[in-house]
């Protein structure tokens, strides 16, 4: 007997939706999504958004950027020039500030962001954790920090954890049998970046097949992830 060859899948870059209308809201998120639908009436003028990764951090991001046609930049990217070339420059009244807890961050530009942004507009900065665990060698920063308005995102409850997977087979168009949905819920770790993860093991595994996805192929998958 022959096997069925495998097809070499092309790794294809797959267009997520990012509307307002694509959010999917849940108990893990609903205080963040509606302090971002809340803008421009923020408690305070800094909003510091934390939630784990694949948690909709850039989602939400995305979605009060286009709401306030704020300036973008990475936490990485931001230093005093670019501070000052970029960001500044055309008098933003809101700059969206992104991963400050990965890679370098030039303290002394952020403290001076968050200065200026207190007296002009509104700074959305987004985080897989909290200030104090940043390594933050500038105390005034991490004062300025701790003042902020705190957005935290937390795990998935199944119906959202359910929702997210949906929507996620929906965006890269894969074809499921009934049943794998729960077959995922049933065994997967309890959070959005282990569906992002599971989700595209399954288009990959999918695609090499040339078949639909099936309860039995989604075990398969989870079982080779663990």
């Amino acid at each position: 007997m022959f096997e069925t060859p495998r097809q070499l899948p092309l790794d294809l870059p797959v267009e997520a939706r990012q509307g307002a209308e694509d959010f999917l809201v849940g108990p893990a998120n609903d205080a963040a999504y509606g302090l971002i639908e809340a803008w421009p009436h923020w408690p305070d003028p800094v909003v510091l958004l934390v939630g784990p990764e694949g948690s909709g951090k850039s989602h939400l991001a995305a979605m009060w950027r286009e709401r306030s046609g704020a300036v973008a930049i990475q936490a990485s990217e931001l230093d005093e020039r670019s501070l000052q070339e970029t960001v500044l420059a055309s008098g933003p009244h809101a700059v969206l500030v992104e991963d400050c807890d990965r890679g370098r961050l030039d303290e002394h530009a952020l403290f001076h962001l968050l200065n200026v942004m207190r007296t002009r507009g509104h700074a959305l900065l987004t985080a897989r954790s909290l200030p104090g665990a940043w390594g933050l060698v500038v105390p005034d920063l991490l004062s300025r920090l701790r003042l902020a308005t705190l957005a935290e995102m937390g795990s998935p409850d199944d119906a959202l954890l359910r929702a997210v997977l949906v929507k996620l087979i929906v965006d890269r168009q894969l074809m499921v049998d009934a049943g794998v949905i729960e077959t995922l819920l049933t065994r997967m770790e309890r959070s959005f970046a282990a569906a992002q993860r599971i989700v595209a093991a399954l288009d990959h595994e999918a695609l090499s097949r040339g078949r639909r996805i099936t309860r039995v192929m989604a075990n398969t998958v989870l079982q080779g992830m663990t």
